[in-house]
C-alpha cells in the first residue's frame, strides 16, 4: 500500500513542480506547437505552445514507479509492470520522433501514417513476445495466447497450432496497440481532453488492479469460498502501481495543460498513454474490457471512421461538421473548455460502466 500511494505523489510532485522547467526549456530550443491550417481558426493563437509534454510524465512515472518499488517497498520491479513501462516509453519514442520532425519541418506533419503504424507495430510486436515470457511460481506469464474480457474467454490462438498461434496472437496484439494509441492520438485535440480523459481510464486499472490483488488465486489469504472466481493475472499490485504513477504524473501535468494550455503532451504523450492503456488492458486480462474504460477514445475514433467512410460513399457530403467529433461542436460555437469538461463526464461514466462490469461479474462468478 505504502508503495501505492508513494509512485501517484511522488509522480504528481514531478510534474506538477517541474513542467514549469521543461516548458522554459522547450521553448528555448524552439519545440513549439504547429497547427493545422484547416483546423478551427481558434486555434492559430495557440501556434508555437511548447510541445513534446509527454517526456514530462513519462520521466515523472518512471520515477514515482521506480522510487516506489526499490526505495519505499524496498521491493524489484515485476515483468508486468516493466512490460507497461517498456510500451509507454516505446510508443513515446515513436511519437517523439514524430514530434521532432515537426519541429525540424516547421510543420504539423511529422512521420507519415504507414511510418508511425510501422513504429507502433515493432514495439508492440516485442512487447507481444516478451509477454509470453518470465513465468512466476506458478508458471504464469504476463500475458497469454487467449482473448480475455474481464477474464480469459475460451478463445485461444493456439488451437490453430504453435506457428500460425504466436502470429495471430501478435497480430491482436498490435491491432489493440495500434487501435488504443492512434485513439488517444486522435482525442488530443483540445487542452486537457487527452489527458483527463486518459486520469480516469488508466485509474480504473487501479481500482481492477488493486482488486485482482485482493483476489489472485496466488495469494496466501484468499478466502476458500472465493477460490473459483479468483484471477490468475502474474502481478495486479504492481499493475495499480504503475497506473497509480501514471495517473499521478498526469495530474501534475494537466495542472499546466488545461486551458489556455502552458504545453501540450504532443503525439510524444498521446501515443505513450495509448500505449500504456492498451499493455494494461492485456497483462491484467482485461483486453476487450477497454472498449469500455476507454469508450471515449472509441469514440473520438468512430468519429472520424464514419465520416470519412460517409464523405467518400456520398462523394463528398460530411456527417459531422469536423471530425474528431470534438471539433464538430467547437465549429458549433460551444466553449472549449464546455467541450473538455462535458467529455470528461462522459468518458467517467463510461469508465464506471467498465469497472461496474468488471465487479459486477465477479458477483455472478
Amino acid at each position: 500500500m505504502r508503495a501505492l500511494l508513494s509512485a501517484g505523489a511522488l509522480s504528481l510532485a514531478f510534474t506538477l513542480f517541474l513542467t514549469p522547467l521543461f516548458i522554459r526549456l522547450f521553448t528555448r530550443i524552439g519545440w513549439g506547437q504547429f497547427i493545422r491550417d484547416d483546423g478551427p481558426k481558434s486555434h492559430h493563437v495557440k501556434r508555437g505552445t511548447p510541445t513534446m509534454g509527454g517526456i514530462i510524465f513519462i520521466l515523472g512515472t518512471l520515477f514515482g514507479y521506480f522510487t516506489a518499488t526499490l526505495v519505499v517497498s524496498n521491493e524489484p520491479p515485476t515483468a508486468s509492470g516493466l512490460l507497461v513501462l517498456l510500451m509507454m516509453v516505446g510508443l513515446g519514442l515513436v511519437g517523439f520522433i514524430d514530434d521532432f520532425l515537426k519541429t525540424r519541418k516547421k510543420q504539423s506533419l511529422g512521420l507519415g501514417g504507414w511510418a508511425k503504424v510501422a513504429g507502433q507495430v515493432v514495439v508492440a510486436t516485442v512487447f507481444a513476445l516478451l509477454a509470453l515470457q518470465f513465468p512466476n511460481e506458478q508458471n504464469v506469464t504476463p500475458a497469454n495466447t487467449s482473448i480475455s474480457f474481464i477474464r480469459d474467454l475460451p478463445l485461444d490462438f493456439m488451437v490453430f497450432g504453435t506457428v500460425v498461434g504466436i502470429i495471430l496472437y501478435v497480430i491482436w496484439i498490435c491491432l489493440l496497440t495500434v487501435g488504443a494509441s492512434n485513439a488517444v492520438n486522435v482525442t488530443d485535440g483540445l487542452d486537457g481532453l487527452a489527458g483527463g480523459a486518459s486520469i480516469l481510464a488508466i485509474g480504473s486499472f487501479v481500482i481492477i488492479g488493486f482488486w485482482q490483488f485482493n483476489q489472485s488465486c496466488f495469494s496466501e489469504n484468499l478466502n476458500p469460498s472465493d477460490a473459483y472466481r479468483c484471477y490468475e493475472v502474474r502481478d495486479p499490485l504492481d499493475l495499480a502501481i504503475v497506473a497509480t504513477a501514471i495517473v499521478g504524473g498526469l495530474i501534475g501535468f494537466l495542472w499546466w495543460n488545461t486551458n489556455p494550455a502552458h504545453i501540450y503532451m504532443g503525439d510524444t504523450g498521446s501515443l505513450a498513454l495509448g500505449g500504456a492503456l492498451a499493455a494494461l488492458g492485456i497483462v491484467s486480462h482485461t483486453e476487450l474490457l477497454l472498449v469500455l474504460i476507454g469508450g471515449l477514445f472509441v469514440i473520438e475514433t468512430g468519429s472520424v471512421i464514419v465520416q470519412r467512410a460517409y464523405f467518400k460513399l456520398t462523394g463528398g457530403k460530411r456527417i459531422f461538421l469536423m471530425s474528431p467529433i470534438h471539433h464538430h461542436f467547437e465549429l458549433k460555437g460551444w466553449a472549449e473548455v464546455t467541450i473538455v469538461v462535458r467529455f470528461w463526464i462522459i468518458g467517467g461514466l463510461l469508465v464506471a460502466a467498465g469497472v461496474g462490469s468488471f465487479y459486477f461479474e465477479w458477483l455472478q462468478s
